[in-house]
Order: C-alpha cells, then sequence, then structure tokens
C-alpha cells in the first residue's frame, strides 16, 4: 500500500457512491483496486464512513432537518429505517403525520428544475396562524435531470411539536439574483 498523498485520489462524489452501493460494478471495482492499494484514499473512505455512520446515528435518533435526495431515503429505507413518505407538487397543500414507531418523515416535491443551478428553500413555520420559525437552506441538493426535492425533517421535533403548517419556498438562484419557482405546503397534525 503506498503512504502519503495520491497523486490521482479518487473523487469524493466516487468515494461517495462506493459507500452507498451506487456505483455500477466495474466502477465499483476499480475504486476497490485503488483505495486497496493507496493508504491516503483509504483513510479518506475510513473517514467517509466514519462520518457517514454519525449522520446515520442522528437520522436514526430523528434530530436531522434537511434536504436529501431521493436516493439518500431509497439508502435509509435498505437501512431499516421505518420512513414515512408524502409527494407533493407546486401549489399543493398535504396533510401530514409521523407515527410514534417511525424513523422519519420524507417529504417529496415535485419541482421544474431544469437549468437551476442553486437552489434556496425558505420554511415558514405557522402554529395557530401564527409564525413562529422561519429557516432558510441554502445550496439544496437535488439529482440533476430530476424533478424532485426531498425534505427531511427533524423526526424527533416533529413527534413533539402540535400541529402546524409548514410552507416551503423554493428559489432558484443564480447570477441575475432569485427566482421563487414556487411553494408547496405540509400541514402536520400529530398522531
Amino acid at each position: 500500500m503506498t503512504a502519503g498523498r495520491c497523486a490521482q485520489p479518487i473523487e469524493f462524489e466516487t468515494l461517495v457512491a462506493y459507500w452507498l452501493g451506487e456505483l455500477p460494478a466495474a466502477a465499483e471495482a476499480a475504486v476497490e483496486e485503488h483505495y486497496f492499494g493507496c493508504a491516503h484514499c483509504a483513510r479518506r473512505l475510513e473517514g467517509l464512513a466514519a462520518l457517514g455512520g454519525g449522520i446515520r446515528a442522528a437520522v436514526r435518533e430523528g434530530k436531522v432537518w434537511g434536504f436529501v435526495t431521493p436516493s439518500f431515503v431509497e439508502h435509509m429505507k435498505r437501512e431499516g429505517l421505518r420512513v414515512r413518505e408524502y409527494r407533493t407538487s407546486l401549489g399543493e397543500r398535504v396533510d401530514c403525520t409521523i407515527r410514534a414507531d417511525e424513523d422519519a418523515v420524507a417529504g417529496h416535491m415535485r419541482v421544474p428544475l431544469a437549468g437551476v443551478k442553486r437552489l434556496d428553500i425558505l420554511n415558514t413555520v405557522e402554529i395557530e396562524g401564527k409564525e413562529v420559525v422561519r429557516l432558510r437552506a441554502e445550496d439544496v441538493p437535488f439529482e440533476p435531470g430530476s424533478d424532485e426535492v426531498v425534505t427531511l425533517p427533524s423526526a424527533a421535533a416533529l413527534k413533539k411539536m402540535p400541529a402546524n403548517t409548514v410552507r416551503v419556498q423554493l428559489f432558484a438562484v443564480d447570477e441575475a439574483g432569485e427566482r421563487l419557482l414556487g411553494e408547496v405546503t405540509f400541514a402536520h397534525t400529530p398522531s
């Protein structure tokens, strides 16, 4: 195994795809051949696995709020997490909940993303008609060529929350500024 820096390190995105089991067999074999012979890339993969373990624990404990890709939700389900899913499109409202025995809720939002370089999202939470929280997420992940954005609210927080409404506004951001693509509303009811 070579020590020190790597002359041709494996790209981070490729390491992630390898770790998630998303590479085609030939690409997977090439990554394995490289990192088995390269201490630098093996350390990077070990670091990624450790980070993944921490993220997995946080998701399992329902402590994560953020945006993920559809493939991440599928990975969660393959790992045995119980995920309640809701699907909606711009301009729509969806009634939603989470049960005590569920690990996560994923809100799949259909939105036209063709040509979008960066996506920002503004969540406004209202309880009994009063705004209580406003959170902006910048540079939200989405899969190129997909027309779907997935929100993954904190399951632990949702299980404690009273009935509330979350208005999700989606913005395309580029050199010219930001442009509202539309909004989706999630109406949460405790179970």
